[in-house]
Formats: C-alpha cells, structure tokens, sequence
C-alpha cells in the first residue's frame, strides 16, 4: 500500500524527523502537514495547511480525505502547567482532529507520540501521564483500521535539522555510550519515522510501543 500521511507537529523535532523520513522513503507517495507556522520545507510530495484553530478543523475538513497514515507529533511539556490547560493541549486537540481523521479515513493506520512512562490506568500521580494515558486510550477505541501508540524514552535527533532540542543536541555525543549501556531506553529519531511508515503495511498486533517495539518495527 503506497502511503498518503497527514503529520502533526512538523515545526517540533520529533514531527521535523517524521516528516524527514517521509520525504526520503519510496513508499510515501504523498505528505500533507497541518501547522499554525510555516516548517520552511519544500518538496515535490509535499503540501502544507496552514491552520491556527486545531480544536476545530471543519474549515479544512475537504482537504483531509484520502490519507491512510496519520502521524500525530505534536506535544508540549507539562512543566510548570495546570492540568486543566495541558489536558486541552494533549488531549482535547489530539481528539478533535482523529475523531475527524477516522470518520473521512476509516481505513488510516493512526500512530501517536506520546512518552515513556505514560500512564494506561490515568490514576496515577504524574499528571502528564495520565493526560497521555487517557489520550492513549480514547485514540485506541476511535474506528481506524490500526493505531498505534509510540512511547519513546530518549531520543538521538537527526543531523541536520532545524528543530533539535538543545537538550538533546547537547547530550547527542553520548549517544552510542548510552545506548549500548541502555539500549531498551534509547532510540534514534530515523527509527521513530521508520517505524511510522513500517507500521502502515508491516505493523505488529501489538499496540502500545515502547523503545524495543519501535526499533523492530523500524527494522522490518
């Protein structure tokens, strides 16, 4: 199945990665991104919507047939957040677009960035990870014809790109330490996308991943 994506949070760096793989695989035919600024890419798959109200997308809503991969990047830190407005951040604009995705798109395969350490239970004590945790859930029950939810712990950034943290920028020489001394807990950004794109035609039965899951995935 050659594979038509909509991506979240492209101007972010896990998005920026996604939509980098994307661009570079074979397999995708075509990438349709949905951002309130510009990502400042250009390619021949390449379309962007431009779109500032991400609680309502019904002013866009014909332009988002026909897509059978949903790749949702976008996320904010909870530091120094009430619940009530990190809830609205992950949840509520995650959920506003894929109950629309999976009415136009029955057939989309759903994959959705969320974090080690999410909470499935959502009571526990780390607020953002019960948010995840519901977001989670409530995605899993939506009609698709699969979703998948992505928890990566660490993550070595690509080369080159625009939106690396200066976290993860500065800590990125250590990275082949760290991960052959943890290698369950860390993974690269080109395996998050790969993964992705895998999932699509190749995807496991299995759907909660973590870091080992998403790395065999990528690998397929």
């Amino acid at each position: 199945m050659r594979i038509k994506a909509i991506i979240t949070g492209s101007t972010g760096m896990v998005g920026e990665g996604v939509l980098h793989e994307c661009l570079l695989h074979p397999n995708v035919e075509s990438v349709l991104v949905i951002n309130r600024r510009p990502c400042m890419v250009q390619h021949p798959k390449l379309k962007e919507i431009l779109h500032q109200d991400f609680s309502d997308f019904s002013p866009i809503e014909e332009e988002l047939t026909g897509y059978n991969a949903g790749y949702f990047c976008m996320g904010v830190s909870s530091v120094g957040m009430k619940e009530e407005t990190y809830r609205h951040l992950t949840y509520d604009l995650t959920m506003a677009l894929a109950r629309l995705l999976a009415k136009l798109n029955p057939d989309m395969t759903l994959c959705y960035v969320s974090g080690a350490g999410t909470d499935s239970s959502e009571t526990g004590r780390i607020m953002w990870a019960r948010v995840k945790g519901k977001t989670e859930n409530h995605l899993l029950r939506l009609p698709f014809r699969n979703a998948y939810m992505f928890r990566p712990a660490f993550i070595q950034p690509t080369k080159g790109l625009q939106h690396t943290h200066l976290f993860y920028r500065a800590l990125a020489p250590f990275f082949p330490l760290w991960k052959l001394l943890f290698p369950h807990y860390l993974l690269t950004l080109k395996e998050i996308g790969l993964a992705m794109i895998n999932s699509v035609n190749k995807g496991p039965d299995k759907r909660v991943l973590e870091v080992k899951d998403i790395t065999m995935l990528a690998a397929r």
